[in-house]
């Protein structure tokens, strides 16, 4: 197929196309229409094709409006191709007319392209840390025309074209360029205007048209169950957080009072009439909420775009996109900005583990395994019937790098909560003998993965100070929150789920027995401070049959809560961050449901309102009191009291900061009062009763020391007799 139609001598009329490659143009299936349509060179001056189904008749005009030649019909319906009166090579409009009435179309391949060299470069190298702004739907103004840029990564594709309601869908009328050294093509769309919704139609490497893609970089989608993308403007939010940013810019995350609010957004709360509440809602009410609570950090469940609500947003089609179920992206800024302006951070959960194969999305993307591994022993993860990322593509990692980036530049989110971290690390994971291919030395670590990470949190950490990450990892890899160039992965901090498994056992055994599983409690301080732990009671504790935290519990009403209330008690007072799924804060009884909002009218139960009353003062206690946070990843701010005296299933500790006064936690995990209970004290004097999760005001018995307890020496050791509640936390700083 020739490329051109050819000009036999200089000064006779140019051929026209030949019916077979304008035949191509007209069903959508040449590779290069560039090298055809648009302005073209030739002896006697400028040429110009344009291809506009529906039209009979077509005239060439400047953007000014200036007559630039009339163009005659080419070999099939719908092209038109002649000579220019213009002089100079410039972008052009087309005035079509027909039977029914006239219409003017801009010319896409009149448009020179947008991506340079040095784009190809750091694409190709993998190094490029600002793709956000290169690739996906980007409104500007080129060649004195305004448009959207389109770029997509389909380096297998035969064609590739972008399609929307500003072309009727059609795949002959926006077909791409593509950039041949690194597998992108592109176009600019002249007079397309943000709020356009597009996909691309792809031929794949034989020629087969995939289903409709949308676009890996979107900044904006359709609400579910369409699918297709949204060409959305630069973000137009004047942000009021400069403060924020720069406090946690300057301190260490790890020696901050940090407690979690987790959240699904959409069933946090809902409208009256059962439907999402939008981000402005949701911050009218979430904000002032998590503040009265005491909470430092609201931590979203998945917020990009995904098809399906069960998902909870953990089968994402959209990295890039704040999901359309509460409004438009800007509302999301809206939402971050105002939790900053009061002190509360915001963090994502982020799943850059697997994605779901809707053929919308990323699955055989181009035709091929593009994202994803061809062999479904690397490439498919069976326990979420989801594909996995090719972690050791380059352009694979960059898209993720840089959709972390995203998330830190674009909306100012203060960390990542990476989910599914064990699922990367090994090759086997979840899989059987002969279901999965070692790594080059034979081993089930996956390098690619480890690369990664490693690569994403340099990039984070490197580029946005104060943005932290956080691993969902549940296995024993080593120096997870280490610093890279420490050997680490290089996250800042990961979700302890031995502490989660061990304690929660505990409290779900008859107080009878915990005598014989003391050790359940105690275990997790041998590990402790191996990582940056936060403590995790998640959203994967209180579904599927686990019965939320009020029903984990044992014994009848009043020792479910009197039980609860001692947990986070001991909870606030163990090292490690502090992370609670919404609902558990006032005890709610049913399991968690995305599909209805919580049951908030527990709060009009004393019981419940106690609860979260408790909570409340927990948090509130943790941030103001040093030793309860200063030291939550260090061994110096940890020391046992009691450790061993299971036969009452009592626990004491110490918590210390650097001239700081310390914190006595006590907890005693039996329904019986212990009177005279003798706990070793770290210093003489009067120690201040400064909790107590007994508390009448709680819902509890009202049993404890009247508020301060004086230590006495006994064998040259300072001891206080204290008086212990049933099922309760105390907790005792000096005077």
């Amino acid at each position: 197929m020739t490329q051109k139609g050819t000009v036999p001598d200089a000064g006779k009329k140019v051929t026209r196309l030949s019916a077979e490659e304008a035949e191509a143009i007209a069903s959508g299936t040449h590779g290069n229409p560039f090298s055809v349509l648009g302005i073209q060179e030739i002896p006697q001056g400028l040429f110009a094709r344009a291809f506009i189904p529906g039209a009979d008749e077509v005239m060439a005009l400047t953007l000014d409006g200036l007559p630039a030649g009339r163009l005659e019909p080419g070999a099939v319906a719908g092209l038109f191709e002649g000579p220019l009166t213009i002089a100079k090579r410039q972008p052009l409009r087309y005035a079509a007319t027909n039977s029914i009435g006239a219409w003017d179309v801009d010319d896409p391949y009149s448009y020179g392209p947008v991506l340079g060299p040095m784009d190809d470069y750091f694409i190709a190298e993998g190094s490029h840390l600002r793709l956000f702004d290169k690739m996906g739907a980007h409104p500007i103004r080129h060649e004195g025309m305004d448009g959207v840029h389109f770029a997509v990564w389909a380096p297998n594709a035969r064609r590739v074209s972008v399609v929307g309601d500003f072309n009727d869908w059609d795949g002959r009328r926006h077909v791409m360029r593509l950039r041949a050294d690194v597998g992108i093509w592109e176009i600019f769309a002249p007079g397309v205007k943000p709020g356009s919704a597009y996909k691309y139609e792809i031929l794949g490497p034989n020629g087969e048209r995939l289903p409709l893609k949308a676009d890996p970089y979107a900044r904006r989608a359709e609400l579910r169950p369409a699918t297709a993308s949204i060409v959305a403007a630069d973000l137009d939010h004047d942000w009021g957080d400069s403060a924020h940013r720069a406090h946690w810019s300057k301190v260490d995350a790890r020696r901050q009072p940090i407690s979690i609010y987790e959240v699904h957004p959409g069933s946090w709360r809902k409208r009256a009439d059962g439907t999402f509440m939008s981000w402005d809602e949701m911050a009218d009410e979430l904000i002032p909420y998590c503040v009265e609570m005491g909470f430092t950090h609201i931590e979203f469940l998945p917020i990009s775009e995904h098809p399906y609500d069960p998902s909870w947003g953990y089968q994402t089609t959209g990295l890039y996109a704040p999901t359309a179920r509460f409004g438009e992206p800007e509302g999301f800024a809206r939402f971050v900005d105002g939790a900053h302006q009061v002190g509360l951070g915001v963090l994502l959960d982020w799943v850059p583990a697997h994605f779901p194969t809707d053929e919308h999305g990323l699955a055989h993307f181009d035709g091929t395994a593009l994202y994803e591994h061809a062999d479904p022993r690397q490439g498919f993860h069976p326990d979420w019937n989801t594909a996995i990322y090719n972690f050791g593509r380059r352009e694979v990692a960059s898209f993720l790098v840089n959709n972390a980036l995203f998330w830190a530049e674009t909306y100012h989110i203060d960390g990542l909560r990476v989910d599914a971290v064990a699922s990367m690390l090994y090759l086997d994971y979840s899989r059987k003998e002969g279901e999965w291919i070692p790594n080059k030395d034979g081993g089930r670590e996956n390098i690619d993965a480890v690369e990664f990470l490693k690569s994403m949190n340099k990039a984070v950490y490197g580029t946005h100070p104060g943005v932290i990450t956080i691993a969902e990892e549940s296995t024993s890899w080593p120096k997870v929150s280490a610093p890279v160039h420490e050997g680490g992965l290089g996250f800042g901090f990961k979700w302890n789920m031995g502490f989660m498994h061990d304690t929660l056992s505990y409290m779900q055994r008859d107080p009878i027995y915990r005598k014989h599983h003391h050790n359940d409690m105690t275990f997790g301080l041998h590990y402790a401070f191996s990582e940056n732990f936060v403590l995790p009671i998640s959203h994967d504790e209180v579904v599927h049959g686990k019965g939320s935290m009020l029903t984990k519990m044992t014994g009848d009403e009043w020792q479910k809560f009197a039980s609860l209330r001692a947990y986070y008690g001991f909870m606030w007072g163990y090292p490690g961050k502090k992370l609670l799924f919404m609902g558990q804060e006032f005890a709610q009884r049913g399991e968690w449901s995305e599909a209805r909002a919580l049951d908030w009218d527990h709060l009009d139960d004393p019981r419940h309102h106690g609860m979260q009353d408790l909570v409340r003062d927990l948090n509130r206690l943790y941030a103001r009191t040093p030793a309860l946070h200063a030291r939550d990843c260090e061994p110096e701010g940890f020391e046992w009291l009691i450790a061993d005296d299971n036969a009452n299933s009592v626990f004491a500790w110490v918590r210390r900061a650097p001239d700081q006064k310390p914190v006595v936690i006590v907890s005693n995990f039996t329904p019986n009062v212990l009177t005279g209970y003798q706990v070793p004290m770290p210093q003489g004097g009067v120690w201040l009763e400064i909790f107590n999760s007994d508390s009448t005001i709680y819902g509890g018995s009202g049993k404890g020391n009247l508020g301060e307890v004086m230590t006495r020496v006994e064998d040259g050791h300072t001891i206080a007799e204290l008086t212990l509640p049933p099922l309760a936390t105390m907790m005792f700083t000096p005077a």
